[in-house]
């Protein structure tokens, strides 16, 4: 328990304080877009879930960064185990909101719990250490097809579970990042693309009528020509969003936002709110700040000489820069309505914990760049 105490201590001292700093930045000015957007509530409770959610974040972030990567990937297969047991708590706690049952209703809590988020952590690692096995073959058949196995067993889960379309193709996009930075050959990425294109016409039955809509009603709005069913959102979010001009109508101002409030403007459409109020300078700030969160998550990995600890950083600057673009996507009416958070700036209790104990995996690789002397010789078991 001292050696642990140790750890942490040297943990905290060496860890990422500049990363913590932004994230911490743009929590803030998150939690303050959150109370203009709940403020015709007249409740403080989504202010006060979204620091209580930062706080242990924060904690979290420390404790994660004590503990030794190695540590981690070498049980890939609790890990995996880990991911199907907490997405099976969905079947009889699972909970539907916004048409996706991803959530998590366990009693005593005061918040839901979206599960497939946290799973998103050990994914890069699980993704990291699959890497790491092949690292010498990692372009082979048998690791192409090993790496493919986790991200496909995982896929499918979620969707058959939850059906949330989102959080499921950030684990494609994690494992397109890692693969890509982790060295697999470009010719697998184009036999993917292949296999995608022919398997296409199979895969599109097989979404729900409201999904195949929101992504056919980009390329053909006649087929919600009223603006009353799909592109409600749409429309209004693009409404909100360009209302501020340059710099916004004023904080706890917004006409829409505060008059005609509407579904999802303090979650998935926040970003529209941020327009409306501080207009361009709003929505500037706010992508410069996540702009640098994931430049520190990329210069963390490339200033370590390790392979796993830099796969860990890229696949963390994927997952935020994927979510990122989708939900930027969905305010401007570019991306299908997939119900994404905007990190560290919507609401959400269970999307700022495991923001925070996804980036403090890279603040420990920022505290130990390279495994000490007793790791090296300690390599994930071949599973």
């Amino acid at each position: 328990m001292n050696q642990y105490w140790q750890r942490l201590k040297e943990s905290i001292r060496k860890g990422d304080w500049v990363l913590l700093l932004l994230c911490v930045i743009t929590t803030a000015f998150g939690v303050l877009i959150i109370a203009s957007a709940t403020n015709y509530l007249n409740s403080l409770r989504y202010i006060i879930m979204q620091i209580v959610g930062a706080v242990i974040g924060i904690l979290l972030y420390a404790v994660v960064s004590s503990i030794d990567l190695e540590f981690i990937t070498e049980r890939r297969l609790f890990l995996v185990i880990f991911n199907f047991l907490f997405l099976a708590l969905l079947i009889p706690f699972g909970q539907t909101i916004g048409g996706n049952r991803s959530w998590v209703k366990l009693p005593l809590l005061p918040f839901n719990i979206q599960v497939a988020e946290i799973c998103k952590i050990t994914y890069i690692l699980i993704m990291a250490s699959v890497m790491t096995t092949y690292k010498e073959r990692i372009s082979s058949p048998i690791a192409v097809f090993h790496m493919g196995l986790h991200l496909g067993l995982l896929f499918v889960a979620n969707m058959v579970l939850s059906k949330d379309m989102g959080v499921s193709l950030i684990y494609v996009f994690i494992f397109l990042a890692m693969a890509f930075t982790g060295g697999v050959s470009y010719l697998w990425f184009l036999a993917g693309i292949a296999f995608v294109a022919v398997a296409f016409p199979i895969l599109w039955p097989m979404l729900d009528d409201y999904q195949r809509l929101r992504i056919q009603v980009l390329f053909d709005p006649s087929l919600d020509a009223a603006g009353t069913g799909v592109l409600y959102q749409f429309n209004l979010s693009k409404m909100t969003l360009t209302g501020g001009g340059f710099t916004g109508q004023g904080l706890f101002d917004g006409h829409r936002t505060q008059n005609a409030p509407f579904t999802g403007q303090h979650t998935d459409f926040i970003f529209s709110t941020v327009g409306e109020e501080l207009g361009f300078v709003g929505c500037a700030s706010i992508l410069i700040l996540l702009g640098l969160i994931i430049a520190r998550c990329i210069w963390v990995g490339t200033h370590s000489k390790d392979y796993t600890r830099r796969l860990v950083c890229f696949g963390a600057a994927a997952a935020l820069i994927f979510q990122t673009i989708i939900n930027i996507g969905m305010c401007t009416g570019v991306g299908p309505v997939i119900g994404l958070t905007l990190p560290f700036i919507s609401y959400g209790a269970t999307s700022i914990v495991s923001l925070y104990a996804m980036l403090g995996l890279v603040s420990g690789v920022h505290a130990r760049p390279a495994p000490t002397s007793h790791e090296l010789y300690i390599r994930p078991p071949m599973y």
